[in-house]
């Protein structure tokens, strides 16, 4: 069920929509994601597994003394919960089998992320090809908030590829 919700249209409860629903979203704002807390676990934790250990990350004691005033999340932190925020701000296709990444036309880190802020994404559909029959390329536009903060903490052109049964 398609509902207004003040400026943009939304699926109700991420309902799964039919192909065509989807497609005639192109322009129109998809959803919002629930809010993640980032916090320096998460941090520390994404740090060991990326290799990236710079103390702006990792060392509250040194982050203190920077501009910043605390740890913030790695850009690519916080890129790489746009999957887990897509899961409960776009809907789901009818007949969908797999979706995969395909890249980004752009992404630009706009503001840092402190620790012990809450971001949440914002996606709006802005192109809806199909390849082939059962493959369809989406280009997602979004936007992480970052609660609380007038500047987003990225903006990024989002390509997804999706597969779908016979």
């Amino acid at each position: 069920m398609l509902q207004r919700d003040r400026q943009f249209l939304v699926i109700a409860k991420m309902e799964t929509v039919s192909f065509k629903t989807f497609q005639n979203l192109i322009g129109k704002k998809l959803g919002i994601s629930k809010w993640y807390l980032i916090e320096q676990g998460h941090i520390n934790q994404f740090a060991d597994v990326t290799g990236d250990h710079q103390f702006i990350h990792v060392d509250p004691q040194k982050a203190t003394k920077t501009a910043f005033g605390t740890t913030i999340a790695h850009g690519f932190l916080t890129l790489s919960m746009l999957s887990s925020m897509s899961y409960n701000a776009i809907p789901r296709i009818d007949r969908l089998k797999m979706g995969v990444n395909y890249g980004f036309n752009k992404i630009r880190f706009i503001s840092p992320v402190p620790v012990g802020s809450r971001i949440r994404g914002h996606f709006t559909l802005f192109s809806s090809k199909v390849e082939k029959p059962g493959e369809l390329t989406n280009i997602v536009d979004v936007s992480v908030e970052i609660q609380n903060n007038e500047r987003p903490a990225l903006v990024a052109e989002w390509i997804s590829r999706q597969f779908f049964e016979e």
